[in-house]
């Protein structure tokens, strides 16, 4: 069925409840949602900590809006016209979540082919806040660091550049994964110090995609943002330090605002931030240390730091289940690229277990990553102009080894591009982008480690 078809027989979802139990050490959280005629759902999650007060306004706050980040994943299968919440909101934070979602499902819109727009795509239904909810927070004197650990060489640089400051570090990842794991005890985190709520889908949603109602992405980065948040609040920790760089705000098709990274943005993070002041009010604070740099400069201190971590990072979403690189997608060819200045292609070819600049089927990503072709591929990849001058600078560098080309590479040095772009490479990689939400005794260390050091 279409979207309009969709809307039309289905067009209202609701959130219907929240169920709070604290067991074993844990919070146990329930979401409880419906498409009325079509289904219901109750995604579930595990959170360990200390017993919350459960009637501590912030923390039904944080609770909510755990949900409200949740319920996009379910409202997609029929994008019913109408939302109806049974939690207390203002049009103030109507606008906020609206915001939100557009902005994070642009790719689910682009590539279904939805015509939309922001007035129309969805209306929510609610009782205005009456003000039950705008009490203080009872959990006050916050403090020490919440790291969001993805495996991948981002999370890696953020535990690498805070080396010294990790004896109030938590880690923090959503499910077991192993290289999240090894990451943060490489780092010095100990073991009781790794965090990890456990999330769960409801099998309905995955059923019905198979059945082929509407799918595709939503902003997950946002889910990782107040889940992190609450985590932080119910263990008395007082910041969230994400790992996103600047180049996570470019577009990712050309001509349009449709941004995979959309939830890793700095607009984002903007938004978020003044979400927690005006409304969580919980006193954690949120916000990406890496922001100011982008995936070539973090590309770049990856490289030069101990190389256990190199044996033990994993950036590819199709391998991630099983905790490895698949070795032929567009998330292996961009770490390639990205890597390719700073360490020798047979090695990195090691590291991924796939020469991916020999495989003539991924010439078309390498187009697409660099700006040959319009859309960039709908993975957490770098900007176009970084893709080119880390090209660029991994030719200069296997031409001065005496290294053959491999034929990707061979073909980018005929291209325009490269004629566009190389003689710009080699002062490439002493940016710093101002607009960051980083204490000023932390700008500084990730200006001195990650851009002056490279002079």
């Amino acid at each position: 069925m279409t979207f309009t078809e969709l809307r039309k027989q289905y067009p209202e979802f609701v959130f219907s409840n929240i169920r709070t139990k604290y067991e074993s050490g844990k919070l146990h959280l329930t979401y409880y949602f419906d498409i009325t005629g079509l289904c219901s759902f109750a995604p579930t999650w595990e959170i360990p900590c200390d017993e919350p007060d459960m009637n501590d306004p912030a923390f039904r706050r944080l609770c909510e809006a755990l949900g409200m980040a949740e319920l996009v994943s379910y409202w997609k299968i029929t994008c019913s016209p109408t939302v109806r919440l049974t939690i207390p909101m203002t049009k103030e934070q109507e606008s906020w979540w609206k915001r939100l979602y557009f902005g994070g499902l642009g790719e689910f819109f682009y590539r279904n082919g939805i015509e939309t727009n922001f007035d129309s795509f969805m209306q929510f239904s609610y009782d205005p806040d009456t003000g039950i909810r705008r009490g203080d927070a009872k959990k006050t004197g916050l403090s020490g660091k919440l790291i969001p650990v993805g495996g991948g060489k981002d999370s890696i640089v953020t535990l690498n550049l805070l080396k010294n400051q990790l004896s109030d570090a938590y880690a923090y990842q959503i499910n077991h994964r192993d290289s999240s794991e090894k990451a943060a005890l490489l780092a010095g985190i100990p073991k009781e110090r790794i965090l990890e709520p456990r999330r769960t889908l409801d099998p309905n949603m995955l059923r019905l995609n198979k059945e082929g109602f509407l799918n595709g992405h939503t902003p997950f980065s946002a889910i990782v943002a107040f889940s992190s948040v609450l985590t932080a609040y119910l263990n008395g920790i007082g910041t969230v330090i994400l790992s996103n760089g600047s180049s996570a705000s470019e577009s990712t098709v050309s001509e349009a605002e449709v941004n995979h990274q959309y939830s890793k943005s700095y607009q984002f993070e903007q938004d978020f931030f003044a979400y927690e002041r005006d409304y969580l009010r919980c006193g954690v604070r949120y916000f990406s240390l890496l922001r100011p740099l982008t995936e070539f400069q973090i590309a770049r201190y990856f490289a030069s730091c101990d190389t256990k971590y190199h044996e033990i990072f994993r950036s590819c979403n199709a391998g991630a289940k099983q905790d490895k690189w698949c070795g032929h997608c567009a998330k292996c060819l961009f770490v390639s690229v990205i890597l390719s200045p700073f360490l020798p292609l047979a090695e990195i070819t090691r590291l991924l277990g796939a020469d991916m600049f020999r495989m003539p089927e991924m010439e078309p990503v390498l187009q697409e990553l660099c700006g040959m072709l319009p859309n960039k591929p709908f993975e957490c990849v770098g900007s176009r102009k970084e893709v080119n001058l880390s090209l660029c600078l991994a030719i200069a560098r296997a031409e001065q080894a005496g290294e053959p080309l491999p034929p990707l590479l061979e073909h980018y040095r005929k291209s325009p591009l490269y004629a566009e772009y190389a003689p710009q490479a080699a002062e490439f990689g002493q940016e710093w982008d101002p607009q960051h939400n980083l204490p000023d005794n932390l700008a500084a260390l990730v200006r001195h480690e990650c851009v002056e050091k490279f002079r």
